[in-house]
């Protein structure tokens, strides 16, 4: 309950942020010139912010539970470096095709990045949970290296950038709204919290209490690629979200995943919302990407993860 007021609270103030005077006193006498920017950047801004914020953090929740390593998620598993590459693929081959098609070529690329990063996990033996993630993170450098190469190439390297670059500060009415279906398949993860919270408990566990664990394995990384890949192609890479917020969250509820969800959302997307403000003022009127913010961020509470994981086992 304090966690919605909290959101609903920095949600309308972040409104009035920006370099645009945009007021409460304008919008109420129908200045048109504060309610176009009101309507056409602010209010989309805000969803996008909204979001996307919940669905990377309730992939990174959903990536967590499935393959049963606390510091796996989209960014530390080759997911978003294979969104991005397949991006990349759809704007050489589909560039002239419509927003939905590459998209769906980006979700397949996700899904096929993210099945080759389990493959790689079922042939391993990792005496150590952290060396997971480290082997998901050079296998996400490979897969980079191979993008960046090829968009060189075909001299895309600035669009490149943007993709991999998480920004809402060209969020507009008309640029966003594929976020939606990253809300809607959001709301199935919820529909999914209790299937995906036995399968965490291992193939063993699941089928014998009648839990079809690898349809709900192949529907939680179903839901992942959908999600990170919506969200690459919109607004670009939003680096660690989908890691540190739900390992926050369960630190301090557990792992009951219909517990834990709708609160990781909240905190995600308020998360999210905090940094791409602070990045609309550090340097007013110029802005710092929010994948910046959130980088600087989260890599330092990720350190803190992990020493702290290093000191427990020790």
């Amino acid at each position: 309950m304090v966690g919605g007021t909290l959101l609903v609270l920095s949600a309308f103030g972040s409104l009035f942020v920006g370099v645009a005077d945009v007021t409460p006193w304008g919008l109420l006498h129908a200045d048109s010139a504060e309610v176009l920017v009101f309507l056409e950047s602010r209010v989309p801004r805000l969803s996008a912010i909204l979001l996307a914020g919940t669905g990377m953090s309730v992939a990174g929740l959903v990536m967590m539970h499935i393959t049963r390593n606390r510091f796996v998620s989209p960014s530390t598993a080759g997911t978003t470096e294979s969104a991005s590459l397949g991006v990349l693929v759809a704007t050489i081959f589909a560039g002239s095709e419509a927003v939905f098609v590459k998209m769906g070529i980006a979700v397949v690329f996700a899904l096929a990045g993210t099945f080759l990063f389990l493959a790689f996990l079922r042939r391993l033996t990792f005496g150590d949970m952290l060396l997971v993630p480290l082997v998901g993170i050079m296998f996400g450098a490979v897969i980079g290296s191979v993008t960046t190469f090829f968009a060189y190439r075909a001299d895309l390297l600035q669009t490149l950038a943007a993709w991999t670059g998480g920004d809402f500060s060209g969020v507009l009415r008309g640029r966003y709204e594929l976020l939606w279906l990253a809300g809607a398949v959001t709301l199935l993860g919820y529909l999914y919290a209790d299937r995906f919270t036995v399968a965490g408990m291992g193939r063993s566990f699941a089928i014998n209490l009648g839990v079809a664990y690898d349809r709900v394995i192949n529907t939680g990384l179903v839901l992942v690629a959908v999600i990170t890949a919506v969200v690459v192609v919109t607004v670009g890479d939003i680096p660690f979200l989908g890691l540190i917020v739900p390992n926050l969250v369960t630190i301090v509820l557990g792992d009951n995943l219909r517990r834990v969800l709708p609160v990781t959302a909240l905190a995600g997307a308020f998360f999210v919302l905090v940094c791409d403000v602070i990045g609309r003022l550090i340097r007013f009127p110029y802005e710092i990407p929010v994948a910046t913010v959130v980088g600087v961020l989260g890599a330092g509470v990720f350190l803190a993860l992990v020493l702290k994981n290093r000191n427990r086992t020790v």
